[in-house]
């Protein structure tokens, strides 16, 4: 059981409600649509979901529904007693929070947890990023966001959406577009394509932490993309020097979205190698990507 538009548009209605422009609301209304995300999800008995925004429950029915057991994280507290309404009653678990600043650890309770989730579009990148990075009880995630903000997440190298943001999901995970989804199923409908990207964490990094920080290799990605036109030997002028390149097998005249994340280690490796300890002190930890890609 899910709901249909007109019941989605009746709690509104009953409740005095209206989406919200800031939060960027978008409600998905279809139970095709919602059934369709669930079956992607590949969750069932046993496992275990978190769902981002859940709005007015629609997909969170769906998700219960499977017989996976669900916890609903809401930002909005007008939307409380409409969610606690409809999800409530299939057993599902409504926190109240905002993702961006969640304790995770005490929201989740264990590994192995599948996230789900109808993103807005203005925080897609950041929490992705933030959840890659420091939430590593998420396994696994399908997200509903934005199509160019799909297509970074899932980029490969040589392609149009390919920069740090792309760089960073593939560090930790691997991601592809599970399909499209059309505007005619949200209330409001979008002005934007939406798409599903799932994304599945990597049981190790691509990276050898050990042997590059994620820190290190990550300054290095963001000064490589923040000018992505140039060859990297210019771009990164004073940083890496030109024999590093040749130790790292990277040609210096690529540019940026030329390098997979194995490339980008190896030349961060090669960097690392030829600086004085003293100089790589401090730089252990990488922080997530802002909504503009950069890593």
């Amino acid at each position: 059981m899910t709901l249909t538009r007109r019941q989605a548009v009746e709690l509104l209605e009953r409740h005095g409600l209206r989406p919200s422009k800031a939060l960027g609301q978008h409600f998905v209304v279809d139970p095709n649509t919602v059934r369709r995300i669930a079956r992607l999800a590949g969750v069932g008995p046993g496992d275990r979901v978190v769902e981002v925004g859940p709005g007015l429950g629609s997909l969170t029915l769906a998700l219960a529904g499977t017989g996976a057991a669900v916890t609903a994280v809401e930002l909005d507290r007008r939307l409380l007693p409409v969610l606690r309404e409809v999800v409530e009653p299939a057993g599902v678990r409504v926190v109240q929070g905002d993702a961006l600043t969640l304790d995770w650890e005490a929201v989740l309770d264990g590994d192995g947890w599948v996230l789900v989730a109808n993103l807005p579009y203005n925080v897609a990148s950041p929490l992705v990023a933030d959840l890659l990075d420091g939430v590593p009880a998420i396994a696994r995630m399908l997200v509903m966001v934005q199509r160019e903000v799909g297509e970074r997440l899932a980029a490969r190298p040589g392609s149009d959406g390919y920069g740090a943001l792309s760089v960073k999901v593939a560090y930790w995970a691997e991601a592809a577009v599970a399909g499209r989804v059309p505007a005619s199923v949200f209330v409001p409908p979008p002005r934007v394509e939406s798409v599903l990207v799932r994304i599945d964490r990597r049981a190790t990094p691509a990276v050898d932490p050990a042997v590059v920080p994620a820190g290190e290799l990550f300054t290095l990605v963001r000064a490589g993309f923040a000018q992505r036109r140039k060859m990297l030997r210019r771009s990164l002028a004073g940083t890496v020097a030109p024999e590093a390149f040749a130790a790292a097998g990277v040609r210096p005249e690529a540019r940026p979205e030329e390098l997979a994340v194995e490339d980008w280690g190896r030349l961060a490796a090669a960097r690392a190698r030829g600086r004085p300890v003293s100089a790589r002190a401090g730089r252990r930890s990488g922080r997530h990507l802002d909504g503009g890609g950069g890593a």
